[in-house]
């Protein structure tokens, strides 16, 4: 008689596995098609896993309390020829011969194939529905799943590439996987196209981001009034940069609640000990982050000449290693590009970034003299690793920021 697998269904489009809590069946209950079999537990709610047919208990492979991924083979069904033409289902016998008869290009099966000849003792097929990669559902037949082959990883390795960098790639193989051969027709196909060497620079740029992109970051926005710091500036001797006065008052803010800024390392936040804030300066083909050290302990206007200093090296490229490690934060002006809005990405040793664009000119309403006036506003957006900041603590941070810059004089 046939056989149909019992997977672990995708229970959800971020749902990567998921850990058996009860298995209400055992070898050699009859079950009807629906019925609730085994009931699992993702990170998100308790759900249960179902028949797609009638059928007999043959196999259970599951355990409980053992986590799965998704596609993984949990028991095998019994059922009959009547039922597999009813249903439509795909028994365990047409899956394996489908991957044995015509495994798919750079599948686990024919990749292994190719590794082990005929020893067929020697590795275990790989199940039908090919699993989660690195957290990541996969879904049968959806394309662009990035599983990599060891086979794929060498070759990967030997062009110098990262996973990012075959994101472009469409994969023909098990699940949507890229293949060697994949790989080898995109790079033929842009071998003509017009290129650049990336410089170190780029590239250092490229890691940090592709590290930092790694955690679930998030951004929110405020409008500031940037009039009451523009006259301050204008009445300074020497005059800070509008940046300086928001690094300024973005030391104060997190100063009162250092939490904002602490890293997660295991079960702890850990906290600043200083608050060293580091500022993006644009160079050539990259950005550098040269650090501005317990901005919170010191006024603005002893900051202008060491900020005008730290920020002159960082555009010739002479800052030392010591000017640029242990921030905690960074502050960037993407304003100075004619930006009014963007989302600027943290560094990976870093839990937030604030940036603020091109102040411009607004009629704001005045509650003084029941009147709209003309201000300058410019938005704040903050940049923030969720899993250490809410949305609601990012924007009191951002708002007290907004208040700290209304008075500029206390800077």
């Amino acid at each position: 008689m046939p056989f149909v697998p019992i997977l672990m269904p995708q229970l959800g489009e971020s749902i990567a596995e998921a850990t058996i809590v009860r298995l209400d069946v055992a070898v050699g209950d009859t079950v009807r098609t629906d019925q609730e079999i085994i009931e699992v537990e993702t990170n998100k709610a308790v759900m249960g896993v179902t028949t797609l047919c009638d059928g007999i208990v043959s196999e259970l492979r599951a355990q409980e309390g053992v986590s799965y991924s998704v596609g993984s083979v949990l028991g095998m069904l019994e059922v009959t020829e009547e039922e597999v033409a009813r249903t439509g289902v795909e028994t365990l016998e047409a899956m394996e011969a489908k991957l044995s008869v015509n495994p798919p290009p750079g599948s686990p099966q024919a990749e292994e194939n190719l590794h082990f000849g005929n020893q067929d003792e020697s590795y275990e097929e790989a199940p039908a529905v090919v699993p989660t990669v690195k957290g990541l559902p996969v879904p049968t037949g959806t394309m662009g799943a990035h599983y990599i082959s060891p086979r794929m990883r060498a070759r990967m390795d030997d062009l110098g590439l990262r996973e990012a960098d075959i994101s472009a790639i469409v994969g023909t193989g098990s699940g949507g996987r890229v293949t060697v051969n994949d790989l080898e027709r995109f790079i033929d196909y842009i071998e003509t196209w017009p290129s650049s060497q990336a410089s170190p620079m780029r590239l250092a740029v490229a890691d940090a981001m592709r590290r930092s992109w790694t955690r679930p970051l998030a951004t929110v926005g405020l409008p500031v009034r940037l009039d009451r710091a523009l006259e301050h500036r204008r009445n300074s001797d020497p005059k800070p940069g509008l940046t300086l006065y928001l690094l300024r008052a973005f030391a104060k803010a997190l100063s009162e609640d250092p939490a904002s800024a602490g890293f997660l390392m295991g079960g702890k936040v850990v906290h600043p000990r200083a608050f060293d804030i580091g500022v993006a300066v644009q160079v050539e083909d990259g950005v550098v982050v040269p650090v501005m050290r317990k901005v919170d302990q010191k006024p603005l206007r002893e900051l202008v000449r060491e900020y005008d200093d730290i920020v002159d090296r960082g555009r010739r490229r002479r800052l030392t290693e010591e000017d640029t490690k242990g921030g905690i934060a960074t502050v960037t002006n993407f304003g100075t590009f004619g930006l009014t809005w963007a989302t600027p990405i943290p560094l990976p040793n870093e839990t937030l970034i604030l940036g603020i664009g091109a102040g411009v000119k607004k009629p704001v309403w005045s509650t003084e003299v029941e009147a709209f006036l003309p201000a300058t506003e410019a938005d704040l957006v903050l940049t923030f690793d969720h899993r250490v900041v809410d949305g609601g603590g990012a924007g009191l941070l951002l708002k007290r920021v907004a208040e700290l810059m209304q008075k500029p004089e206390e800077l």
